[in-house]
């Protein structure tokens, strides 16, 4: 289930990229727009699926600390 979640969000993300790409406006900072969109939405993208997998898959597991253990 987790990898759908990981596609789905990620080909949104392209699609707003490619949306982002076609629809900016002529200028001499058409590129520095492009580019600056492009990356922000990539790294959003990156921060959101690491943290995503990191609690959905943790690499230490939690244990509860008010337990006592039996002698």
């Amino acid at each position: 289930m987790s990898f759908f979640h990981i596609v789905s969000v990620g080909f949104v993300v392209a699609i707003i990229a490619a949306a982002a790409w076609f629809l900016t406006p002529k200028g001499k900072d058409q590129v520095l727009i492009r580019s600056s969109v492009a990356l922000a939405l990539t790294c959003c993208y990156l921060m959101w699926a690491i943290t995503y997998l990191a609690q959905l898959h943790p690499l230490i597991a939690p244990r509860r600390a008010d337990l006592r253990f039996e002698d």
